[in-house]
């Protein structure tokens, strides 16, 4: 098993043998109100590696929700298995169980491996439950404003970096053209962007080729990191920043829609080393919670969309104290939450 650890609020294993199902919750904070992340279905290589993303993950979601300006604490849960080989209505209503039994301490939604759909089954055995499909008056695929998040930091991560809020005339390197990078694609050609994209999915590089013959296709994450880009786009798995890849890259902006980017502590210290202006994973990528989380109080695509925009300004004063500060975006970033949590999260103390 992982090492143990007191961050956390709680950890829950979930296990129903007749179905299949084996899941972690992992709430990292309820200091802001209750926990929100969505379920990741991957088939992780053991256990242990289940535990660590989990953990990982709802830390992540703590400082993204706190940066989104919401009022919600953080939290992931994983399915261990394959999702297009183990996946089943029984499954899903089991995991909707075990969710409900946590009495609203954690709303669920989607992730990798999980869609509305899917949602709408777990919603059959739990209240706490978002991004659900419209016919059901959810919020719908959250990768909409997941990509037009990143859009808007990314235009900050520009201006900060060069003078000018766009991506007209730039080259920007997507990795991964799953849900959010395909959107993100369109928010970049709009705004006058060449592109150079890979993905492990054939299926996706043939939509990009049908959809969007001008942009360059490779073969690789690897190639694509040492092309010749203006910002690099890690839109799949997390770990895409280690110090391999820091070290070969020719970006001078790294904002992506991938969660857990830097592959280790210190990485972005190798990013400031040489010169590559990081926009936090955690800041850039919360449209799609801010969208989801819209849901609670009654879903309105136009109120959530004017929120999401809000990681322009976001990311804009989280560049800027970095810079004054002396410190990686990330530090700045860290802070900004950090202070956030506690100084609301205080407020609970004072007893009504």
């Amino acid at each position: 098993m992982g090492v143990f650890t007191t961050s956390h609020e709680q950890v829950v294993y979930c296990h129903d043998r007749p179905s299949g199902l084996r899941a972690i919750i992992a709430i990292y904070s309820t200091a802001l109100g209750p926990a929100l992340g969505g379920t990741r279905f991957y088939p992780y290589a053991s256990e242990d590696d289940a535990l660590h993303d989990v953990l990982d993950l709802s830390r992540g979601m703590a400082y993204k929700n706190a940066l989104a300006g919401l009022d919600l604490g953080g939290g992931k849960a994983v399915i261990w298995g394959d999702p297009d080989k183990d996946k089943s209505e029984a499954l899903l209503r089991a995991y909707g169980r075990f969710v409900q039994s946590l009495g609203g301490r954690y709303y669920t939604a989607c992730d990798v491996g999980t869609y509305v759909q899917d949602m709408d089954v777990v919603a059959k055995e739990t209240r706490f439950v978002t991004g659900r499909s419209e016919s059901h008056g959810g919020a719908g695929d959250s990768s909409v404003l997941t990509a037009y998040g990143v859009f808007q930091g990314m235009r900050a991560a520009a201006e900060h970096r060069w003078g000018s809020p766009t991506l007209a005339g730039r080259r920007v390197g997507i990795a991964g053209l799953g849900k959010v990078g395909k959107h993100l694609t369109e928010h970049l050609i709009e705004d006058g962007a060449s592109i150079v994209a890979t993905d492990v999915n054939e299926r996706a590089l043939e939509w990009v080729r049908t959809t969007y013959p001008q942009v360059d296709v490779v073969d690789s994450s690897e190639d694509l990191v040492a092309a010749d880009l203006d910002v690099y786009a890690p839109c799949a798995l997390g770990g895409a920043l280690s110090d391999e890849t820091v070290a070969v890259l020719r970006a001078k902006i790294v904002a992506g829609a991938a969660n857990n980017q830097l592959a280790h502590p210190g990485v972005e210290k190798l990013l400031a080393e040489r010169d590559v202006l990081y926009a936090p994973d955690y800041v850039v990528n919360s449209g799609g919670v801010i969208q989801v989380a819209d849901e609670i109080e009654g879903f309105n695509f136009a109120r959530a969309q004017q929120r999401a925009a809000r990681i322009f300004h976001t990311t804009r004063e989280i560049l800027q104290l970095a810079e004054a500060e002396g410190v990686p975006p990330a530090a700045a970033a860290d802070r900004l939450a950090e202070r956030r949590m506690a100084d609301v999260g205080r407020l609970r103390t004072i007893l009504l």
